[in-house]
């Protein structure tokens, strides 16, 4: 404790007999760690928003289309079409164990119109399950509700709107409870969908549509034949095994080639989630090596003032190895103000970091490239670069002072 003491003293001394060579030194560190921390945070809020982007439209969700055979198969020709019912959902879960939730999908091409009062629409009408709205992120606002099971078997017509349809329908006015016309047949409106970002879509974006049940759409507009299935596998991972295994399942029931990909055709999101993994785990990485860089010049600064004291206090070090002195002493004593200077710095920097971060989130940038975001994950990384360039900038130093001859630093 008394070694520890007398080291801090010493340091502060040198502090006060070399402000400006120490101020350079620090500033170096603080801008080494303002830069890592910026940056592997703003890393790190990109990613997130991307897979929220991403997910707007459904997290790790198959959609499936039934086409045109392209291949001969057991007396069938090619340019054969296909066609889903909803009978099929029941039959694919019972053939592909690995699926975790599926659900059929009716979809109006846009030529109903939809009416309040004078104000006449004609979006997407969509008729579909409750679980539907866990599968492609329908969440209705505070006080309204999604389509439920009572009103997919008592065939109610109501309606859950996507939010722009709302807003052209009945402007800054609450829907929930009001009626609207579909074509000719009156809806009460249940919900409406709370506003998210969706970048894609396989027929219109969400917010252009409304939403009936399933059995609702097909008593009103006599439809036998789906538009799609949609299905999320219960490991994201396997999502491209699912797709093949429900292909394999369809072809037995519809007699066609199973490696026929153009009789069913598979939209797998899921594949872009592998790549996001590996894009934002290498931009992550580049980041952070332009952040550790920028801090290793740094650690480089101090290194070199460390180099320099070492030269200056060489009687100093000669006397305490002459009164006995270990060499262990003399190295703990340099590695001990390296890392005082590496705290400083650090300090002011994940001070600086965190201020300029939080400026940041003020930005309206969080839609298009997601704002900085100060995690443990960002924490745990910016210590250990930090504690590693400290390592490496205490070491030399202190060895070198370590292994000086006590005779020449006498003489010196």
């Amino acid at each position: 404790m008394h070694t520890l003491f007398s080291i801090i003293a010493e340091f502060t001394a040198d502090l006060r007999a070399q402000k400006l060579r120490v101020f350079l030194t620090t500033f170096g560190i603080v801008w080494g760690t303002v830069a890592l921390i910026v940056l592997v945070a703003f890393g790190m809020g990109f990613k997130k928003q991307t897979a929220a982007n991403m997910h707007g439209m459904g997290e790790s969700i198959s959609i499936a289309w039934a086409a045109r055979t392209a291949k001969p198969y057991q007396g069938f020709g090619t340019g054969r079409q296909l066609n889903f019912i909803e009978e099929d959902v029941a039959f694919i879960t019972s053939q592909v164990p690995e699926i975790r939730a599926i659900s059929p999908e009716y979809i109006n091409d846009e030529t109903v119109p939809v009416r309040v009062g004078d104000n006449i629409l004609n979006p997407a009408i969509t008729g579909v399950i409750p679980i539907y709205s866990t599968m492609r992120n329908i969440n209705p606002e505070m006080g309204g509700r999604f389509i439920n099971d009572h009103d997919v078997q008592l065939r109610r017509r109501v309606v859950v709107l996507g939010n722009k349809v709302k807003d052209f329908l009945f402007g800054q006015t609450d829907a929930i409870g009001r009626t609207i016309l579909v074509g000719s047949t009156p809806f009460t409106v249940i919900g409406v969908m709370t506003k998210k970002t969706q970048p894609s879509s396989y027929h219109t974006r969400d917010q252009n549509r409304i939403f009936i049940p399933s059995a609702t759409y097909t008593g009103l507009f006599g439809a036998t034949h789906l538009n799609d299935i949609i299905f999320t596998p219960k490991d994201p991972m396997q999502s491209e095994a699912v797709g093949i295994h429900v292909r394999e399942a369809l072809a037995g029931k519809y007699k066609f080639d199973p490696t026929d990909k153009d009789a069913i055709w598979i939209w797998d999101t899921a594949e872009f989630d592998k790549f996001s993994v590996n894009f934002f785990l290498a931009l992550n990485i580049f980041l952070g090596i332009i952040g550790g860089f920028t801090l290793g010049v740094g650690g480089i600064g101090v290194a070199n003032i460390m180099f320099v004291v070492v030269q200056e206090r060489i009687k100093e070090i000669g006397i305490k190895r002459a009164v006995g002195a270990r060499r262990s002493t003399i190295m703990a004593q340099f590695f001990t103000e390296t890392f005082f200077i590496m705290a400083i710095g650090s300090s002011i920097g994940f001070l600086i970091a965190f201020g300029i971060i939080q400026v940041l989130q003020m930005l309206p940038i969080k839609e298009y490239v997601g704002v900085p975001e100060f995690s443990m994950e960002v924490a745990f990384i910016a210590m250990g670069v930090l504690s590693s360039i400290g390592l490496a900038a205490g070491l030399l130093p202190a060895r070198r002072a370590a292994n000086l001859d006590v005779v020449e630093c006498l003489r010196a």
